[in-house]
């Protein structure tokens, strides 16, 4: 084993080709078999497979891979702005813009490399960004594929600027389901929520887990740090850890705002279920040199697995 750890190269299970607009995307794999793409449009995960195969994130058949459009499904990033809750353009423009590979990036620690692969993107604003949103920050964003499949997103924003600035961010996660009747989440239970089909009126959740049967976008408020989403249909189990994001968004716009976007089959709300982790009820704020991380891991278990066995497994994060 230990040989083979040595061995283990996460260069040479990277691979970076072109997408049909002639945007670099990169694939990382797995000494399993699972893998993950991401576009540097956006530097948006748009594809996580495990090792048979099976898609595991939502991609609707209608999306517009084109710049400047932001592509519907896998996990765009929302920054600095999550929906319309500020000046700028919906969930801001880190999902339209094209960042770059970092050449030189934080290697893996020794204890973590064994059958990882990942990537560094870098997003800096250009003249137009610093129009509409003026502040300059360094925004690094490392994708990896572990030995497990699971799949890992760590954010890191530095302020370069004179002054503070503040911004709330998503990881706007489409999640591929069998039937969206036959999912629920569970460890959100008792929470507070924004509901935003009612003007973001605050409620209180009553279910002893979340079910859909209409339209539902909602951020949840103070969440635990690990939350589970069961597919009954296919007996798994997404889990969904995560670090300096507070809230969690949980979106599916059913039938009748399905019909109204363009960029998304009438029917296809049955396959899909956003469940973000976020920080937008309180914006976080950078002093000058300050820098914040957020972090995001996906991983996938047979859904024998149930919630009293979250808090256990979330330590090791």
């Amino acid at each position: 084993m230990g040989h083979s750890a040595a061995v283990w190269d996460y260069k040479a299970a990277t691979e970076i080709t072109k997408d049909w607009n002639g945007i670099d995307k990169v694939v990382l794999r797995n000494p399993g078999g699972a893998s993950a793409r991401v576009s540097l449009h956006g530097g948006q995960v748009t594809s996580w497979r495990n090792e048979q195969g099976e898609e595991l994130l939502f991609t609707s058949s209608k999306a517009i891979f084109k710049p400047p459009k932001a592509v519907r499904g896998g996990i765009p990033i929302c920054f600095p702005q999550f929906g319309y809750c500020g000046s700028l353009e919906q969930h801001g423009f880190a999902r339209n813009k094209i960042w770059t590979i970092d050449e030189n990036p934080p290697p893996l620690s020794p204890s973590d490399s064994h059958g990882k692969s990942f990537i560094d993107l870098l997003l800096k604003p250009s003249e137009e960004d610093l129009k509409c949103w003026p502040h300059s920050f360094e925004f690094r964003l490392r994708v990896s594929l572990a030995a497990d499949g699971s799949l890992m997103l760590i954010s890191r924003v530095r302020n370069v600027n004179g002054k503070p600035f503040s911004f709330s961010f998503a990881y706007h996660t489409y999640l591929s389901v069998s039937d969206i009747s036959e999912v629920r989440i569970e460890g959100l239970e008792t929470l507070d929520y924004l509901d935003n089909i009612c003007q973001k009126e605050r409620f209180t959740e009553q279910g002893d887990a979340i079910t859909f049967e209409a339209e539902v976008d909602r951020v949840y408020l103070s969440t635990p740090n690990v939350v589970a989403v069961l597919d009954h249909e296919r007996k798994r189990t997404y889990v969904i850890r995560k670090e300096g994001l507070p809230d969690v968004v949980v979106w599916n716009p059913w039938e009748k705002k399905s019909k109204s976007l363009v960029d998304f089959g009438d029917d296809e709300y049955k396959q899909m279920l956003c469940v973000d982790g976020a920080a937008i009820e309180k914006p976080v704020t950078l002093k000058p040199g300050e820098e914040w991380t957020g972090r995001q891991e996906l991983s996938v278990v047979p859904s024998t697995f149930c919630s009293e066995h979250l808090d256990l497994q979330s330590n090791g994060f």
